[in-house]
């Protein structure tokens, strides 16, 4: 019987291994302009985002945005955004991220009651779809779609 993961490596896929945080959210390493940091990936967020307080870690430039955000308890949150960013997960790279910034404190407070380690930000839908994603929850890991570019 064929694997998940031979039939999606055949099929141009790489393979980003998870963890299960206390919380029972899957983390990964991933990094944002070349700079490493822990994420939260969230089918349910519609895009993925960081921490204001990450700005500078990420060499994020940032400009004023209309969306608010919400989730995890709290809604109608300023955000800021950020356009055209590198993304590499693994061997897994996407050269123009537009990324939200917003306060994730309420998201890393409660991370930390339950005894998890915080996170720089979350990882959503858009790169999902932008990747193809597969998650094997059984084996704890993300497959995402290498992505071709045309120059």
């Amino acid at each position: 019987m064929t694997s998940l993961k031979s039939i999606l490596k055949k099929k141009g896929y790489v393979r980003i291994p998870l963890k299960t945080t206390k919380t029972n959210h899957l983390e990964l390493k991933a990094k944002i302009n070349g700079v490493k940091g822990r994420f939260i990936l969230d089918t349910g967020a519609s895009n993925s985002c960081v921490g204001t307080d990450m700005t500078e870690k990420f060499q994020l430039e940032t400009q004023e945005s209309k969306i608010k955000a919400a989730g995890a308890g709290a809604s109608e949150m300023e955000t800021s955004e950020s356009k055209h960013n590198s993304l590499k997960i693994g061997k897994w790279k996407f050269k123009k991220q537009h990324i939200v910034v917003f306060d994730l404190t309420h998201v890393n407070t409660a991370l930390e009651n339950h005894g998890a380690k915080t996170v720089q930000g979350i990882l959503g839908a858009d790169v999902l779809n932008k990747g193809k994603a597969v998650i094997d929850y059984k084996n704890k890991c993300l497959y995402l779609k290498k992505l071709v570019y045309k120059y």
